[in-house]
């Protein structure tokens, strides 16, 4: 498709909390848990960002069911130098587990200025946003990467060796926010399938094929290009660096793919995370004073040819106000999978056959 809408399926916010909330009690994660991780992948749907959002819940409940993540793991500390962390996720949903990494992170960076918390033995978490947006309400910088699959070839190369390895730091909150949340890939690989199902081609520099050959044609694609050349390979090798050689765990090349893994074991990915307290550095009341002046700085920047200059963030932003007034747009496999949970669990589910805008 190549329209900018088509007639498809929508949730309302609510609905899509208690759906979700509901699906994965049903898969035994205890109530509060399943809420948590519900409203992550609902607050991601709202921000726009689908590939990360209610369109994972399917696989995460395929992968409680088979045993590559736990209902109730059992989340410990097996490292604690006071500032410095790190986590055993004991297999737990991605989400939970990186929860759990930005609470002992806002608490630690409350005592000592600044804190760090590695996670080993966890799966994949969704959007790394979900933890630096949750330590920037408390006040914080937050940071957050996490390893994952590979799905990225290096630059110059042919077979895929690094996952799109996200990268998040974010502070503030409301008008005064800045929340960078972005792959070290082009583009995720979430994107390229979307495209693929929709039958509608890649924008170009997004992907190679088998030869390593640049291709626009999403069924042709491979492997995704790392985000300018070999700097983005840089930032992904840092990123594994802290996700994974930190945290004890498996590179990106030896990790299964999201809805691949060994049944009864959990995928081994590790996060990180950071927080970084304001007040132990210049003081809470000049940092608010110098982000505001930076995100307004930039976004009264002249813009060419009568577009906007925004800062990391404001897209969400705009998604997230539109859609909470008129619903998420969900593709189709999903809304099909959620329509099949609300009937099975008797509760309301997606609404179909509307006009729903692409973005």
């Amino acid at each position: 498709m190549t329209t900018d809408s088509w007639t498809g399926a929508m949730i309302e916010e609510s609905t899509a909390r208690t759906l979700a909330a509901a699906a994965l009690t049903a898969a035994d994660v205890p109530g509060t848990n399943a809420q948590r991780v519900a409203d992550a992948l609902v607050d991601t749907s709202l921000r726009g960002i689908d590939t990360h959002g209610l369109r994972l819940l399917p696989q995460y409940l395929d992968e409680l069911a088979s045993g590559v993540a736990k209902a109730k793991a059992d989340i410990t500390v097996v490292q604690d130098r006071g500032a410095g962390l790190l986590l055993d996720a004991d297999g737990a949903l991605g989400v939970l587990a990186g929860l759990a990494a930005a609470g002992y992170a806002a608490e630690r960076a409350a005592s000592f200025g600044v804190a760090a918390v590695g996670v080993r033995a966890s799966n994949h978490f969704g959007a790394a946003s979900v933890y630096t947006r949750r330590l920037a309400r408390e006040g914080l910088i937050g940071l957050a990467v996490t390893s994952a699959a590979s799905r990225v070839a290096p630059f110059n190369g042919v077979e895929p060796l690094f996952g799109t390895n996200p990268i998040s730091v974010a502070a503030g909150g409301d008008e005064r926010e800045f929340v960078l949340d972005m792959a070290t890939s082009q583009v995720c690989f979430g994107e390229i399938k979307q495209r693929r199902s929709e039958g509608r081609g890649l924008d170009p520099g997004w992907a190679t094929d088998v030869n390593g050959r640049p291709t626009e044609d999403a069924g042709e694609a491979t492997a995704l290009s790392p985000l300018g050349g070999y700097k983005g390979q840089g930032l992904a090798m840092a990123v594994t660096l802290l996700g994974a050689v930190l945290t004890g765990m498996p590179p990106d090349w030896r990790l299964s793919q999201v809805g691949e893994g060994t049944p009864g074991r959990p995928r081994q990915v590790g996060h990180f995370v950071l927080a970084l307290d304001p007040a132990a550095f210049t003081g809470e009341e000049q940092f608010t004073a110098g982000l505001g002046e930076l995100l307004d700085t930039v976004r009264e920047a002249p813009g060419s040819a009568g577009t906007a200059v925004l800062a990391p963030g404001d897209p969400q932003r705009a998604h997230e106000l539109r859609r909470r007034a008129t619903g998420i747009p969900l593709d189709g496999r999903t809304a099909e999978l959620l329509a099949a949970y609300a009937e099975r669990l008797e509760i309301p589910g997606p609404v179909t056959g509307q006009e729903v805008p692409r973005r």
